[in-house]
Parts: C-alpha cells; sequence; structure tokens
C-alpha cells in the first residue's frame, strides 16, 4: 500500500484531545533528517541521539527500529486504539503492539524509512513519540484507577497530565545525565508503584488542603533503590510543586560527577552520594533563583476532558439477573477475577490481563469498539501490561465479557501468578541477555500443568527481565527472573538469576538475589520446585513473603542448585539446554551497546 492510499484510508477524529501537543512541523524535520542520514550526511552516533528524542529506539536487529508511544498515565481513546491497530497492522511484520511496565505502547521491527509516517498516524490521533526515549523526562504513568478508585484521596490524573505538559520540550530536560521516570499515585495501593521512580507524587490530604507527598531518587536496575521523601507534603493546587520538581531537575541537569558514568548518572545515585537532606538544602536554594518566580498557569496545563459527563449507555439484551450475581460459571469466575465496582455506584473497572504485554492488530478495532459501547470511549493501562476498562455498567458487563471472549481475552486472571509480565527481551533489546518473552511462555505452560486455585498460590505474582535492568521489574515480584549466562561444558547456556520475596502492593519492597543461577530451559521446573517448597512447608494463611521472611533464602539455594550439575556436555542429550526458548541455533551472548543512555 502506497503513502497516498494509507493517507487517504485514515480519517482522523476532528473532536480528539490530545494530552501532549503534536507538532507537524517536528515530524516534517525528522522526515527530513531521516532522509538525510539515509543519504549518509548524518553521523551514527548523532542521529542516534536525533531519533531518541523523537521515541525511535534502535533494535539488536539491523536497520530496525522500535518505536514508543507515550500513553500519559496510561490513557487513551478509541481513535488512538485504532490509529495503533493501524501502525500495527501496517508497518510491523509481526502485526502487534506491545504495552510496557511504562505505560508505553511499543512497536517493533519498522524499518527506519517508515518511522515518519507512523509518527504522522500517530500525531493524526492525537498521540506523540516525543521524549519517551533519550535522556529526557519519560512517559509520566498513573494508577488506573485514578478517579474512580474508592479509596483515592483525590484524582490524580489532571496533575500528572500537567506535569507531562510542563516537561515536554523543556529546556532543562532535553539532554540530562539519564532519563527521569516519573509516577503519580492517589489510592492507598499507590498503584503506579511511586518509590521505584525517579521523581514520586503520592496524594496526600492535609486540614482539608489537598497536596502531595514528593519522593525522589527511587529505581531498579542497578543499585535498587526506594525512593526517599523529599517533602512530606507540598500543596497540590499551587503549581509550586511543579516548580519544587523543576529545581530537582535542574540540580540533577548540571551533576558533572553523574555526566562521568553513564551507567551510574541516574537521580538515585546522586542523591545516594550526597544524601537526601543535602540534596533537600540543594532544592532550596536552587528555588531562591529569579527562575522560579516565572508565572505557571497550572489551570490551563490541567485541563482534561471530563469522564464522568460522558454517560456510557446500558447495554441491551443483557439478563438483569447476570447484574445480581447470577449467570454461567466461567463468567462469574472471570468477573469475580477481572471486575472492580467504582466509586460511583453501578459502575466497573474491568481489567484485561494480555498475553505477555501484546495486542495484535486483529484485536485493536474490536476493543476500539469495545471503548465506545462499555466505556466512555477510553481506556488505561497499567504497569502490569493489563488494559483496563472503566465506566462499565454492571448489566453490561456480561456483554463485554463475551466481546473479550471472542477477542480470547477473556482466559487469564489480572494481577494473579499467571499474569506473568516480561520485557521484549533478545526479541529485540540490544541490551537483553535471554528470551524472557519466550521464557514467559514456558512459565505459563508450566503453571498450566499444576494446580494454582489455592488463594495464596495465586496472589503470587511472577515477573522476569531479559538482563537486569528490570524493565520486566524482577526485582519487585514475589519470584522475579533476570537474563544471565552460565558456562557449560560446551559453551554458553542462557539462565536466570532468582529474586525471591518482592512486592509492589500496599509497600514496595525489593527481592532478594539467591546465590544460584539457573539454565533457561530448567526455569519452569525451578518455578514449580519453588511453589512445592512453599506448599510442603508454609504455616496456615502464611503467605509466601512471610514464608520467605521465616525461612530465609538457603533451602531455595539449595533447591535450585542442583541445575549446574544437570547442564552435562553439549551432546544430542543436552543441546536443548544450550539454546534459549523459542531459538533453534545454539546460544551465544550477543549484547550490544543500549541507546538508553545515548
Amino acid at each position: 500500500m502506497t503513502t497516498a492510499e494509507r493517507t487517504k484510508k485514515w480519517v482522523p477524529d476532528p473532536e480528539n484531545r490530545s494530552v501532549l501537543s503534536i507538532r507537524p512541523d517536528e515530524i516534517e524535520s525528522f522526515d527530513n533528517e531521516v532522509k538525510r542520514f539515509q543519504a549518509g550526511e548524518w553521523e551514527d552516533n548523532a542521529f542516534m541521539a536525533f531519533r531518541l528524542k523523537q521515541g525511535v529506539y534502535g533494535q539488536r536487529q539491523p536497520d530496525k527500529q522500535m518505536i514508543r508511544v507515550k500513553l500519559p498515565f496510561g490513557g487513551l481513546n478509541a481513535v488512538q486504539m485504532e490509529a495503533l491497530g493501524r501502525v500495527a497492522q501496517e508497518y510491523t511484520p509481526l502485526e502487534k503492539g506491545h504495552l510496557t511496565t511504562r505505560e508505553n505502547m511499543q512497536f517493533h521491527h519498522v524499518p527506519i524509512g517508515d518511522t515518519p509516517e507512523v509518527l504522522r498516524i500517530l500525531g493524526d490521533a492525537g498521540l506523540t513519540t516525543r521524549e519517551a526515549c533519550g535522556n529526557t523526562v519519560r512517559n509520566v504513568v498513573g494508577c488506573p484507577k485514578a478517579g474512580v478508585a474508592k479509596d483515592e484521596v483525590f484524582d490524580v490524573t489532571p496533575y500528572a497530565a500537567a506535569y507531562a505538559r510542563y516537561f515536554l520540550r523543556h529546556e532543562t530536560t532535553q539532554a540530562m545525565p539519564r532519563k527521569v521516570k516519573s509516577a503519580f499515585s492517589g489510592c492507598a495501593d499507590d498503584c503506579a508503584i511511586t518509590p521505584i521512580h525517579d521523581v514520586g507524587l503520592v496524594a496526600r490530604m492535609q486540614d482539608g488542603v489537598r497536596g502531595f507527598k514528593i519522593v525522589m531518587g527511587g529505581g531498579l536496575s542497578i543499585m535498587p533503590k526506594i525512593a526517599p521523601t523529599l517533602y512530606e507534603f507540598v500543596p497540590a493546587d499551587d503549581p509550586y510543586w511543579l516548580t519544587i520538581c523543576e529545581a530537582a531537575l535542574r540540580i540533577f541537569n548540571r551533576s558533572e560527577e553523574e555526566r562521568k558514568n553513564r551507567m551510574k548518572a541516574r537521580i538515585k545515585f546522586l542523591i545516594d552520594r550526597i544524601g537526601m537532606d543535602e540534596f533537600r538544602t540543594q532544592v532550596e536554594e536552587e528555588l531562591k533563583g529569579d527562575w522560579a518566580n516565572k508565572k505557571i498557569d497550572l489551570k490551563t496545563l490541567m485541563e482534561l476532558e471530563d469522564e464522568e459527563r460522558d454517560d456510557p449507555p446500558s447495554a441491551p439484551g443483557s439478563p438483569d439477573a447476570y447484574a445480581n450475581g447470577d449467570g454461567p460459571a466461567e463468567f462469574l469466575e472471570w468477573k469475580r477475577a477481572n471486575v472492580e465496582e467504582q466509586r460511583q455506584e453501578s459502575y466497573n473497572l474491568v481489567f484485561v490481563a494480555l498475553d505477555r504485554g501484546d495486542i495484535f492488530a486483529n484485536q485493536f478495532g474490536p476493543l476500539a469498539d469495545i471503548m465506545r459501547e462499555f466505556s466512555n470511549s477510553r481506556a488505561r493501562v497499567d504497569q502490569q501490561q493489563n488494559l483496563v476498562f472503566r465506566w462499565v455498567r454492571t448489566e453490561s458487563l456480561f456483554d463485554l465479557y463475551n466481546r473479550l471472549d471472542e477477542l480470547d481475552l477473556a482466559e487469564y486472571e489480572q494481577h494473579t501468578i499467571k499474569d506473568i509480565v516480561t520485557c521484549p527481551g533478545t526479541d529485540s533489546c540490544k541490551l537483553g541477555i535471554t528470551s524472557s518473552m519466550g521464557l514467559n511462555v514456558a512459565l505459563r505452560e508450566s503453571l498450566a500443568s499444576i494446580d494454582t486455585s489455592d488463594p495464596l498460590i495465586k496472589e503470587i505474582h511472577i515477573k522476569a527481565s531479559g538482563c537486569p535492568n528490570s524493565c520486566g521489574q524482577h526485582h519487585i515480584a514475589n519470584i522475579g527472573f533476570h537474563g544471565a549466562v552460565m558456562r557449560g561444558q560446551g559453551g554458553q547456556v542462557p539462565a536466570y538469576e532468582v529474586f525471591l520475596g518482592g512486592r509492589y502492593e500496599n509497600g514496595v519492597r525489593i527481592g532478594t538475589r539467591l546465590k544460584t543461577r539457573v539454565p533457561a530451559k530448567n526455569a519452569p521446573e525451578a518455578l514449580v520446585d519453588i511453589l512445592d517448597l512453599y506448599k510442603a512447608d508454609r504455616g496456615e494463611g502464611e503467605r509466601f513473603n512471610d514464608f520467605f521472611d521465616r525461612v530465609g533464602k538457603e533451602p531455595f539455594e539449595e533447591l535450585l542448585g542442583q541445575y549446574k550439575q544437570k547442564i552435562g556436555p553439549l551432546n544430542r542429550e543436552n543441546i536443548e539446554t544450550y539454546m534459549d526458548w523459542e531459538r533453534t541455533v545454539l546460544y551465544k551472548v550477543e549484547r550490544g551497546e543500549g541507546e538508553c543512555a545515548v
């Protein structure tokens, strides 16, 4: 299909309102520079930095790009869902998009020459990739329950939008020492997991005044760290909280020490080096500058459409009894696992657990139709790589279940042991060590072969990353894996390091790394061993993390240590051990230079 045919086919919604400003001139400039690069007029590293700022990221496959689309606070509308589907259908060989733990949508294996047209399609729908990569303020994540949660202090969505808008194209944040990840939470569960972010704002109420607790310096990867508190309370409806965040980023931007070593250049290293008290002192000194006196129009920055205003119609044809707790067994089980009542009476959140965070081209359009019919033409995504519909009427749940079942999207239970989170790993990432996506499939198959109906087993969370950088957030899982390598008698063996006892709900906790590695092909077996040990020796009602705290890591290390002895020589009998999941060639570490620190 030609560019002209694609353009003719697509009709953007004239009433669409984007959260982040779209600049057609930027896209045209990017198109021109891509052509110059293809003509040999750009040096590779310089062009890399340029395209990263536009959200175009190089893959391990030569001449293929990953395009990262920002979904501020995880929100998108039906028109945007259709645009994402068009990109998946027409520009990605695997015909799918991938939701990340950063509430972005990623498309893989896109030729560089096609990237400008993809950016145009996204821009027409009010979506941007600007500063989704590079040393910038990345996508701002939020709680998918914001505005509808029963236990929230207040809706942080407009404030997250204001933060995202304020720092987009901001002169201070275009070439910082490293990227900055930000999160806003308004509920007691802290669904946005603010403690693992460079900048986190948590809703608080003090003497009837809305405000934020501001934390800074969290992160996973190298030196996983829970963010310490910068300020316990700052009023939310005064733009001073934005000025405070800018002061902190100005200090970080000037930090020459962090620029010396890009592997240790996140805000957490700066705060760890000088201490939070000194960092706070520097912030307060920075706030004395004339720049801090500029006026910020917070009200305009916070403007968003009112979701409650657009009341979704009730779905005709659903038996009224199903709204009262009756219905087929499969529906009732799905409802128990994936539906949560909103604070608004008769409305519900519906979580759609996605296999490996993937949405396929043939699913985008029907999902957009579902959004229009059941959830105010809107949806959100969460950091567990799932899709969330809001404003679903109780009497519509059975109809919605049937629609999702037709798309094969009603099988998994959100936030349970089978809802496994993984990054793309060696499928596309230059830094990947192992096929974490292949591991995901293998772990699911292993879990399908055992009984996971026990509530204490079902509530366990599993996350895996293809390298130590923790894009799959393995550090904060009850059971986490990250890609590694072992030495066998005949060569290299793909493997995983194992973390136990992490947590991201009701307070964040970093898991403990076991002093042993497990060959990738034995990881599903090792998972079953871990669960068997827990089931055999736990106390009455003892949850997995409590059990781990009681018995320690030694029993698990002894249990998993056996797998090192099973590697064996490279021969026909053991050759599978020397191959990664979903691969048919002998394993060899092929790790390029990542672009995150460029």
